[in-house]
């Protein structure tokens, strides 16, 4: 229970915690380093991989679905723009909407999700992942059926608005409780997964509505109301689902069922010193200010927002201009998206393995993808509009690059965070002001810059990806020896590995 005294100290415990008794974590070893070590060091590599192949079996699939729909139910929105376009039953003549004022969906979507981003992840230590999660699914996933009703724009945006709070916490909230089951170098993996999946949407999205779009006019509904509908109550149905088979954390009552304690100690302990530990309380305020002192935040909180800058403005117009190019009428136009999003996850699998191996660190990995994106950026901005292949193959390799920078990304943040509050606070702070390029990206968009294909606008986002590479480098002179640790330990754990034993003598150094 929280006393008189951590209410004071801004420590408010979480259910989590409550559940766990201080003698739990002595069982295996006497709490010391020396203890912990011997602890460590009695597992086999074969022991490691067991243990981890289980949690990998919880998270991995789950995880990457989740953030399919949750991609699918936001994108959907620029899929279903150009479902009849021209005719009555498009979404634009229907709600009698300008191409402009369309692009505030996708703007007060965001203003929302960045609003109610860091309440929901400091709620979510105190409300168990479980439960949080599945309230977040279900509430938006009946918020996206309840877009087939509406009437006007303002019922639209409306609906948006509804739409970008009930998703809020997501993202940030998976990540911050994956950083309690993998260390920051493993942090790759289940990140290639979450991103993996979630740029199959642009597959799964394009199929749907194509195949959505066929049942235009059925019981009198237009086909962009028949996607939204479908994909909500679908959606809800998931979030039902998630509730019985998300864990919360490796020592919470739940994991006992399919981890011994001698497990859920070993996923604990091989965690480095920083991370968030299942029996730390909900909420520390001192985590908090150390957050917003760190100048780590605001450096890796610029390269986001920038980076998302240029990518969301891309991925927003990537219907539109997959439809301008001509190659494919109504409504086969949707099958265009699905190149961009096969290659993408071809590439983020790759990235996933290339980081596993240690051979550069993340910080380098991030300039070189930065320094591609920006190529293909200057190249929609400087390419003619009779150039229609070209035009394509930036666009899918723009999208390729932009996609691939976050699995590095995000790995390499997951080392710089600290404590349970630290790093729900930190992710969700971080992500609520890198999202800022969701809400200004769109208006760049207008219809006066149509004519050339919009090469005013992605010179912007071009300028915008160049001062996001700034920013990594910025972030990577704060975390220069925090990276290095993070890698040679890395490699020391593979030497481990392939000899048979885990390595227990060094981490990474949880001062940096």
């Amino acid at each position: 229970m929280t006393s008189s005294k951590d209410v004071e100290a801004g420590i408010i415990s979480s259910p989590a915690s409550s559940e766990i008794g201080p003698s739990d974590n002595l069982s295996f070893h006497d709490g010391t380093d020396e203890g912990k070590k011997a602890f460590l060091e009695s597992f086999s590599a074969a022991e490691d991989k067991a243990i981890m192949r289980k949690v990998d079996r919880k998270f991995l699939l789950l995880i990457g679905l989740i953030y399919l729909i949750k991609n699918v139910d936001y994108g959907n929105a620029a899929s279903v723009k150009v479902l009849q376009v021209g005719e009555d039953r498009n979404i634009l003549k229907e709600l009698s909407m300008t191409s402009d004022q369309y692009n505030w969906v996708q703007s007060i979507y965001f203003i929302s999700y960045i609003l109610f981003e860091v309440p929901s992840n400091l709620i979510l230590k105190r409300m168990l992942p479980r439960n949080w999660q599945t309230r977040i699914i279900v509430s938006w996933g009946t918020v996206l059926a309840c877009h087939a009703a509406i009437q006007n724009k303002e019922s639209y945006y409306a609906v948006r608005f509804l739409l970008g709070m009930m998703e809020a916490g997501m993202f940030p909230g998976l990540a911050a409780q994956l950083c309690s089951w993998y260390r920051s170098d493993e942090m790759g993996k289940p990140i290639m997964w979450m991103f993996g999946w979630q740029n199959t949407s642009g597959i799964v999205g394009s199929l749907l509505a194509y195949g959505i779009s066929y049942m235009n006019g059925v019981s009198g509904m237009s086909a962009w109301r028949w996607v939204y509908l479908l994909e909500g109550l679908g959606t809800v149905l998931f979030g039902i689902v998630v509730f019985f088979v998300l864990p919360d954390y490796p020592k919470s009552p739940r994991s006992s069922k399919w981890l011994t304690p001698r497990e859920q100690e070993y996923l604990e302990v091989r965690l480095t010193a920083n991370a968030p530990k299942t029996a730390e309380p909900a909420f520390r305020k001192q985590e908090v200010l150390a957050v917003l002192r760190d100048p780590r935040t605001y450096a890796f909180m610029l390269a986001q927002f920038l980076t998302n800058f240029g990518g969301y403005a891309l991925s927003w117009m990537l219907p539109t201009i997959t439809t301008d190019l001509g190659f494919a009428g109504l409504p086969r136009n949707q099958l265009l998206n699905i190149p961009p999003a096969a290659l993408t996850v071809l590439s983020i699998i790759f990235a996933g393995w290339f980081l596993k191996q240690a051979y550069i660190t993340r910080p380098l990995a991030i300039m070189i993808i930065g320094s591609c994106t920006l190529v293909f950026f200057i190249v929609l901005a400087a390419l003619p509009n009779t150039n229609k292949a070209g035009i394509y193959v930036a666009v899918t390799l723009g999208t390729v690059f932009y996609s691939v920078w976050f699995i590095p990304f995000w790995a390499w943040r997951s080392a710089t965070l600290k404590g349970a509050t630290g790093t729900a606070f930190g992710l969700g702070f971080q992500n609520c002001v890198g999202q800022v390029g969701g809400v200004i990206a769109p208006q760049l968009f207008l219809s006066k810059f149509a004519y050339n294909g919009y090469k005013t606008p992605f010179a912007v986002c071009a300028g915008a990806i160049g001062a996001a590479w700034l920013a990594s480098l910025w972030a990577w002179w704060l975390t220069r020896d925090l990276e290095s640790d993070v890698q040679r330990i890395r490699q020391l754990r593979k030497q481990a590995e392939r000899g048979g034993r885990i390595f227990a003598e060094d981490d990474v150094d949880a001062k940096y």
